[in-house]
């Protein structure tokens, strides 16, 4: 009875870790599509942008509150005024293509509506991130056959055991390639949308 045991947790263990580094994938396209400018104002477009900082390289949102307060402005406040120029600087550098404006207390970054084909580039972009999330979570399911395979042919399961865990590997590998397919049309809608 304690080997079998012992087998399923081998083959638990696998769909575990598979899953874990599936929701990751599905956590790296959010964090990718956060970056990606819509015509709408979100605090994420700021999150990847250092500034120096008395010397080191600093995430804006470790040195200011981060605002929007409305859906085409971003308002930036540095807890320390002498951060108004360096983090101004960052935005100017950042491959946003921004303009921020400061007043000596606040900067304040206006987003301009998205040109048709600025919006289609960024669907391009946006389809290809998904893509790359898809080709991410094929290669965990790969990984995770390998690994039962292997604990088949060691003897540890038998074929049973190994066709009902691969079938388990593909509704996990359908449920999240679903789940990317669902963010990328809510990201190209945001996208299109005027």
């Amino acid at each position: 009875m304690r080997a079998a045991k012992e087998r399923h947790m081998d083959i638990d263990s696998i769909l575990l870790d598979s899953e874990d580094r599936m929701e990751k994938t599905l956590e790296s396209l959010k964090k990718d599509f956060g970056k990606l400018r819509t015509g709408r104002a979100s605090a994420s477009l700021v999150d990847g942008i250092k500034a120096d900082y008395y010397g080191t390289m600093t995430q804006i949102s470790q040195m200011a509150t981060v605002a929007v307060p409305d859906s085409r402005t971003i308002t930036i406040q540095p807890w320390d005024k002498g951060g108004v120029g360096v983090i101004e600087k960052a935005i100017l550098k950042s491959d946003l293509g921004l303009t921020p404006v400061n007043d000596g207390r606040i900067i304040r970054i206006a987003i301009p509506p998205l040109t048709e084909e600025r919006r289609k580039e960024l669907t391009k972009v946006s389809r290809k991130y998904g893509e790359e999330a898809k080709i991410s979570i094929r290669n965990i399911r790969r990984d995770a056959n390998e690994n039962l395979k292997k604990l088949e042919k060691d003897k540890e399961i038998t074929e049973d055991e190994l066709k009902k865990a691969t079938e388990n590997v593909q509704k996990l590998t359908d449920k999240f390639v679903e789940a990317v397919d669902k963010r990328c049309q809510a990201k190209e809608k945001e996208i299109m949308e005027i």
